[in-house]
């Protein structure tokens, strides 16, 4: 993915992911309430995501279209977490992950699943 997005950014790209196409007057609405900002914000990130081309304004009513799948930043937001921080080790970043949390038997079911269908 070419396209870096900057976390307050993010925050306007997840309405669209969650909600499907929505006008931006609606997205504007969201926000406020979930985060705080008023209108003049939200349209000015909406805007800036365009012109990145990670969303596309249709007519009429300033509809918005995500261009950019969710899994598309998650991969790439994980990559570069895994390049920064862990110096490009997954297994540093995974074990960092491990240690972190206590798991319940049924996520340690899942991760022992996951890890199986790797091999």
């Amino acid at each position: 993915m070419d396209v870096k997005l900057f976390d307050s950014e993010l925050k306007v790209m997840d309405v669209l992911w969650r909600e499907g196409d929505a006008a931006a007057k609606y997205i504007a609405e969201t926000l406020k309430e979930e985060v705080g900002w008023n209108k003049n914000t939200t349209y000015t990130l909406i805007k800036r995501c365009v012109k990145k081309g990670a969303i596309e304004r249709l007519e009429p009513n300033f509809m918005c279209h995500a261009l950019i799948p969710k899994e598309k930043v998650q991969e790439a937001e994980t990559e570069e977490l895994i390049n920064k921080i862990y110096d490009g080790s997954a297994d540093k970043l995974f074990a960092a992950l491990l240690n972190r949390k206590n798991f319940s038997r049924e996520e340690i079911c899942r991760l022992k699943q996951l890890v199986e269908d790797l091999e």
